[in-house]
C-alpha cells in the first residue's frame, strides 16, 4: 500500500492527479499506474485502469485472475467497474471517497446516479435503437468456431 501512496505522490509532483495503483501477483509487482487523466487527455487514464492495462501486457493476457489491486484511493465507480471486468481476485484501497472528495474529485454524484436513479434521471440520455440487426455481432460471435470466451 505505500507504493501505491508514493506513486500518487509522486504522480502530483510530475503533474498527474493524486492517484497511484498497482497490480501484484504472487507477492510480487506485476504492473505499476498513476492518474495521467490530463498529462494524456484520456478521461479513462485513471491509475487502477492504467496499472490494470500495464499488467495485462505484461502477462500477455487481459484476465487478471490471480492478481490483486492496490491502489491509494478507493475506485471511482468506472475502475470498480474495470476492476471486476478484469476478474481480479481482490482490490485494496487507502483513502476513501469521502477522503478524496474533500480534495476536490468529489465522484458521489456517479456513485448515486448507479445507485439510486433510474436511467430517466442520468444527466446524459441513454436510449436504446430497436433496430432489426442489433443481435448481429452477437450472431457472428457466437458462429466465430475460434473465439476465445471470456
Amino acid at each position: 500500500m505505500n507504493e501505491a501512496i508514493k506513486l500518487a505522490t509522486t504522480s502530483v509532483a510530475n503533474g498527474g492527479g493524486p492517484f497511484g495503483a498497482l497490480i501484484a501477483m504472487d507477492g510480487a509487482v506485476v504492473a505499476i499506474g498513476n492518474n495521467q487523466v490530463t498529462a494524456t487527455l484520456d478521461p479513462t487514464a485513471h491509475a487502477e485502469v492504467s496499472a490494470m492495462r500495464a499488467a495485462c501486457k505484461q502477462l500477455d493476457r487481459f484476465s487478471l485472475e490471480g492478481c490483486v489491486l492496490v491502489t491509494s484511493c478507493e475506485p471511482c465507480p468506472m475502475c470498480l467497474s474495470s476492476a471486476l471486468w478484469a476478474r481480479l481476485d481482490r482490490i485494496v484501497y487507502a483513502a476513501d471517497r469521502h477522503d478524496a472528495a474533500t480534495a476536490g474529485f468529489d465522484d458521489r454524484k456517479f456513485y448515486d446516479l448507479f445507485e439510486k436513479k433510474p436511467a430517466s434521471m442520468w444527466p446524459t440520455p441513454v436510449k436504446q435503437l430497436d433496430l432489426p440487426n442489433r443481435t448481429a455481432p452477437f450472431d457472428a460471435w457466437l458462429a466465430k468456431a475460434d473465439r476465445i470466451d471470456y
